[in-house]
């Protein structure tokens, strides 16, 4: 059977995660290494700095104690999988959206790259969320795990090729009908700034970073246009992040 990592950000009591696993369990073996507590927005870190506790929560299903996603697949890759590799890992799936330049803050995204390192086909899910204040038991998650056990199987079955050093982004929107898919480009995300200043008991000052509005230019090859439209999202994303229109222009700088 094949063997099937899922990790996520939102921690390994998830409702997205829970989804996620239900969605594709029959399709292999399933291997679940989760933080041990919420990680969003921790991009591709990994933690060298302080030890890091595999906790067994169920068979095959272990919580990464202050672990990000990318700790996650890197340290499964030697704790589970020496002999031999995931046939796929699988991020998410993630409450609330994963669009445009978001993607470099992702944890999400980030579980799916740590697998593209290590040459595995690698998926990231999220489920667009009109407001982010919605409760993950309030969602309808049923549209989104369809999606990824869709996707989960035509990647096994080799009717999808991620290619090296690749990965799929996948966004599902919030939506009571799906028209169909769209492959897309990442979008222009329009961000401000939402810092919320206060000051603890001592008096001493301090900062919340918050939320913004999902904000983004109009353009119809974009996954934010997708998902507004009705579509599933998906976006190929690679570790190569090269700016190579750029290269032959600074050949000729003369430094």
């Amino acid at each position: 059977m094949p063997k099937i990592l899922i990790t996520n950000d939102d921690s390994f009591e998830a409702k997205g995660l829970e989804v996620l696993i239900n969605a594709v369990k029959d399709l292999g073996e399933v291997y679940i290494v989760a933080p041990a507590t919420h990680k969003s927005a921790c991009s591709h870190s990994l933690t060298i700095t302080k030890p890091l506790r595999f906790i067994e929560i169920d068979k095959n299903f272990f919580k990464l104690d202050d672990g990000t996603p990318a700790d996650c697949v890197y340290l499964a890759m030697d704790k589970i999988f020496k002999e031999q590799k995931p046939d796929i890992v699988l991020s998410g799936i993630n409450h609330g959206a994963n669009m445009g330049e978001d993607v470099n803050y992702s944890g999400t995204a980030a579980g799916a790259f740590e697998g593209a390192v290590h040459g595995i086909p690698s998926i990231a899910f999220s489920q667009v969320l009109k407001s982010y204040d919605i409760p993950p038991a309030e969602v309808d998650w049923s549209k989104a795990a369809d999606v990824a056990r869709e996707l989960t199987k035509k990647v096994l079955e080799g009717k999808i090729n991620i290619p090296h050093r690749q990965i799929l982004n996948v966004n599902i929107p919030n939506t009571k009908e799906i028209k169909g898919y769209k492959v897309t480009k990442l979008g222009y995300r329009l961000y401000g700034f939402d810092a919320h200043k206060h000051h603890n008991p001592r008096g001493e000052e301090y900062y919340w970073i918050g939320l913004h509005p999902l904000k983004f230019k109009e353009e119809e090859n974009s996954d934010f246009f997708a998902v507004k439209n009705g579509y599933v999202s998906i976006t190929p994303l690679k570790l190569d992040i090269t700016a190579y229109e750029t290269i032959e222009e600074l050949k000729n700088i003369n430094v």
